[in-house]
């Protein structure tokens, strides 16, 4: 199994599972990239980026509710 296979998998997994469960696999993953002092690729993100990436998950497909810009405007004051 090639390592593009795995991660595909792991993330069509990772999808289907709770919110909760996919916390606590998020929290092991921060403790392994710890303890082989692996930095986190978001740790250089600048604002914007967390913005856009803010932006992409409050519009994600998989939501059943559609929302338009105005929605997320309306709600986020910076």
């Amino acid at each position: 199994m090639t390592t593009l296979t795995s991660r595909e998998q792991l993330q069509k997994q990772i999808e289907m599972l709770p919110d909760d469960v996919v916390q606590q696999i998020a929290d092991y993953t921060f403790f392994v990239m710890a303890r082989r002092d692996i930095t986190p690729l978001y740790a250089d993100w600048t604002a914007k980026q967390w913005q856009d990436f803010s932006l992409e998950q409050f519009f994600c497909e998989d939501d059943e509710v559609e929302y338009l810009l105005a929605d997320a405007q309306e709600i986020y004051h910076p």
